[in-house]
């Protein structure tokens, strides 16, 4: 089965959907490429665009509630979106694209190239059966102006939300958010931390603004400092991403309570030798940590749909959310030695999280290859 899976960088929880099913798709011996389909009008373009994105959910998350609100807005209008044509400039060069290399299926976890696969079907263009993968907990605006062939969405209680803005209910399927196999691993909390050199003895607080290092991620570490100050057996682990300026700051700065990390390929091993992980409520990341099993304090979440994520969460017991007005470290260190009320979580996790996404969207994937050979 020839799988092409389009995505962006516009934030990690895109790229890391698209991995997880790329790594079990080639695991099952299917030729499957992945790309930002703007590479192939300019890999400076597709470079523009997240970086564009990246800066400003770092450093003016409150753009994003506007943003939102707009969009929100504008999905209620009777015609299409502003996405939706940007998008058209990209047909003449995915068309091309798909004439050289035929593919059986296309997979998106980003609404972009689904924009992009809908322009091409409206004008009647010949293309692959098309998966869209939601990597949110609700239905972002614009995905109802999309036309894929099928739609895989969070949750059971998701389907709701995507029917009332028009997504065809029969549409609709429920595997989940897909993370990668490593999360899923049955490592011990004792083995992560003795993989990574971490003491046996000592609670882990991990701390992430996401892949970006957004958020702020930066004022909660000095709150944590503050609380945690006396206490020996606590040390925080923050994980800066792609924000270098952060890394440098805290190396910097040479704490014997925090322990800077930059960007890593084993965030897996991280959350299962973590205490606690507190993080901005982004879709993906928060279903990484739930496969993980680890109890999840939410804060900082940029508005919109991660407002959306982290009432999700709190609402199903899989997370507290904590808003930076209130002692962000106060809540942290009572979950920290509340071993009750984590278990509960880590059981809630269990009970809402399908940990096997990535395995059910490929056999879904395949079948669909298969029906779409008959034609």
């Amino acid at each position: 089965m020839d799988v092409l899976i389009l995505s962006c960088g516009t934030g990690g929880g895109h790229d890391s959907a698209g991995k997880a099913v790329f790594d079990e798709l080639n695991r099952r011996g299917h030729n499957v490429k992945m790309f930002n389909p703007y590479t192939l009008r300019s890999k400076r373009l597709a470079g523009r665009i997240d970086k564009t994105y990246i800066a400003t959910a770092r450093n003016m998350p409150r753009a994003f509630g506007v943003v939102y609100k707009v969009g929100n807005f504008y999905r209620r209008l009777p015609f299409r979106s502003p996405v939706y044509f940007a998008n058209a400039g990209m047909i003449s060069a995915m068309q091309e694209y798909l004439e050289e290399n035929p593919a059986d299926v296309i997979l998106m976890p980003h609404l972009f190239p689904a924009e992009i696969m809908t322009n091409m079907k409206r004008r009647g263009m010949k293309i692959p059966k098309t998966i869209f993968i939601a990597t949110d907990y609700v239905c972002i605006p614009f995905t109802e102006e999309t036309e894929c062939d099928a739609y895989i969405i969070p949750a059971e209680d998701s389907v709701e939300d995507f029917v009332s803005r028009g997504i065809p209910r029969e549409k609709l399927y429920t595997f989940g958010i897909p993370t990668h196999s490593s999360f899923a691993c049955q490592e011990t909390r004792e083995q992560a931390k003795l993989r990574l050199g971490l003491d046996l003895e000592k609670k882990y607080i991990l701390i992430t603004g996401g892949s970006m290092g957004g958020g702020k991620i930066e004022k909660a570490i000095c709150e944590l400092e503050k609380g945690i100050a006396g206490c020996e057996d606590i040390e925080v682990i923050a994980v800066c991403g792609s924000n270098k300026e952060l890394y440098d700051r805290l190396c910097a700065r040479g704490s014997s309570m925090v322990i800077p990390v930059g960007y890593t390929e084993d965030m897996a091993s991280y959350m299962r030798a973590a205490h606690l992980f507190i993080t901005k409520p982004g879709g993906l990341s928060s279903t990484e940590a739930a496969v993980c099993g680890v109890p999840i304090l939410h804060a900082g979440a940029i508005p919109g749909c991660e407002t959306l994520n982290a009432n999700y969460f709190s609402s199903h017991g899989m997370s507290v959310a904590c808003d930076f007005s209130e002692n962000i470290s106060k809540t942290a260190c009572k979950l920290l030695y509340d071993d009750g009320a984590c278990e509960q979580m880590i059981s809630m996790q269990k009970r809402f999280i399908n940990r096997n996404a990535a395995a059910q969207i490929c056999d879904f994937a395949e079948e669909l290859a298969i029906e779409n050979a008959y034609y």
